[in-house]
């Protein structure tokens, strides 16, 4: 990945393929026969710590299949398209791609774009010029958006392009699958934060608050509750962005669980909101940036947290107040994963392939399967039902004073962030 943009681009030149020419597996009834030809891979969005998880599934089932003849890595997603900038990854050794795998953030690099018509226009140039006849985009509603436009360009081109999205997200929010790779891990990665900050709050006692990612979705903040292994251990408020957030309710139920307690931990969205729908953060920023996708930035930044913290130091003086952001810590924390998440994230990559071969286009989702054992398969939907779409947290997640999280979220969560770090007591403390 050091070498230059210019040394590193792909030839025209076809070479000849050194992979196993292994039969694809049998088509759907009246399926059109998979095209003879090249694949893209990238990565776009938020990176996570098991998204190379998917990108090593997509290059270990690509070799594998006939049709398929090379696979180019797009460095930085579709701005790599657009500037005809690939790493070939046909060759690349199984030891290498396994430790890839273990590595988080995105290998081949990410990007925040939405190319126009245009730039789409563009990109078939140069799939043209490779012979590209399937590309992979792995990442979240945004990267599913893109998928689609480009989709839809080769159907109005009349190009066979087999376009499959790859999910990604730590936020959650992706509609129709049941859960994204990479949440569990970042899910894990919170629960395990809270458990240390609970402790250290035990010890030296006063407020804390912790601003966690999540833009329309608690599943994140709400993970912050996984670790809670005592009566009274924290974090004891909880606030998702499927309840309005009242700022002098904040403050009634921080006193209340001061008083009880001597002490107060606090998990809160960076995407709450008020009873109109705007959020704290955007109330208190002079002027708004916003993605290529029209979002606003919320990560980045602690003032949401410095800002709840001087609320409560107004309305409790002396009190000891700190507040922390996670920020993109969640995102990317080396050693920190859910093997059930790294195992789900290795499975939409292959299977993306396997789709690819047997269907035309769409998104991979995952479908967890009813019984006391968790277990999840995957299956495909038509890209237009998650591209630019999120869902938000069940409500009944959430308890009916909107500050807490319920036993169902414990059930349907614990199991893809897995095993978490075990802690004790001492007698009589």
């Amino acid at each position: 990945m050091a070498t230059t943009a210019k040394r590193s681009r792909t030839k025209t030149t076809r070479r000849p393929s050194t992979k196993p020419r292994t039969a694809a597996r049998p088509r759907r009834s009246g399926a059109a026969s998979p095209p003879i030809g090249n694949a893209v891979v990238g990565q776009s969005g938020g990176p996570t710590v098991v998204i190379n998880q998917s990108l090593v599934g997509v290059i270990e089932q690509a070799r594998k299949v006939a049709p398929i003849q090379r696979i180019l890595g797009a460095r930085h997603g579709v701005q790599g398209i657009l500037d005809d900038d690939f790493v070939d990854l046909t060759r690349q050794s199984m030891a290498t791609l396994e430790k890839v795998a273990l590595t988080p953030a995105a290998a081949l690099g990410s990007v925040r774009k939405k190319p126009s018509r245009d730039e789409c226009l563009a990109m078939f140039e140069t799939f043209r010029k490779h012979d590209v006849r399937y590309f992979f985009y792995i990442g979240g509603n945004d990267t599913a958006e893109t998928a689609n436009i480009v989709l839809e360009i080769a159907r109005a081109e009349r190009w066979p392009l087999r376009v499959v999205h790859v999910p990604k997200t730590i936020d959650n929010d992706l509609r129709v699958t049941d859960h994204c790779p990479g949440f569990g891990s970042a899910a894990k990665f919170v629960a395990q934060a809270f458990m240390g900050d609970n402790l250290d709050n035990r010890s030296l006692r006063g407020i804390k608050i912790n601003v966690v990612m999540g833009r329309h979705a608690g599943f994140l903040t709400a993970a912050s509750v996984l670790g809670r292994q005592y009566d009274d251990d924290g974090p004891h408020l909880v606030y998702c962005p499927e309840v309005a957030f009242d700022e002098k309710r904040f403050i009634a139920d921080v006193k209340r669980v001061h008083k009880r307690l001597g002490r107060c931990l606090v998990a809160v969205s960076e995407g709450v909101h008020d009873k109109r729908g705007v959020t704290i953060a955007e109330k208190m920023a002079a002027k708004a940036e916003r993605d290529a996708h029209g979002n606003v930035q919320l990560s980045g930044s602690g003032a949401l947290g410095d800002h709840l913290a001087g609320l409560v130091r107004k309305a409790m003086p002396g009190m000891r107040v700190r507040a922390d952001t996670f920020g993109y810590l969640q995102r990317s924390f080396a050693g920190v994963w859910s093997e059930v998440d790294a195992k789900e994230a290795r499975l939409v990559g292959k299977d993306a392939v396997r789709y690819a071969m047997t269907a035309r286009s769409g998104t991979v989702v995952l479908k967890r399967k009813r019984g006391k054992r968790y277990l999840c398969t995957t299956s495909l939907a038509p890209l237009n039902k998650v591209a630019r779409l999120t869902k938000s947290m069940d409500r009944r997640f959430i308890n009916r004073a909107g500050n807490d999280i319920t036993p169902a979220f414990l059930a349907y969560a614990a199991p893809l962030a897995g095993k978490l770090h075990p802690v004790g007591r001492l007698r009589g403390m």
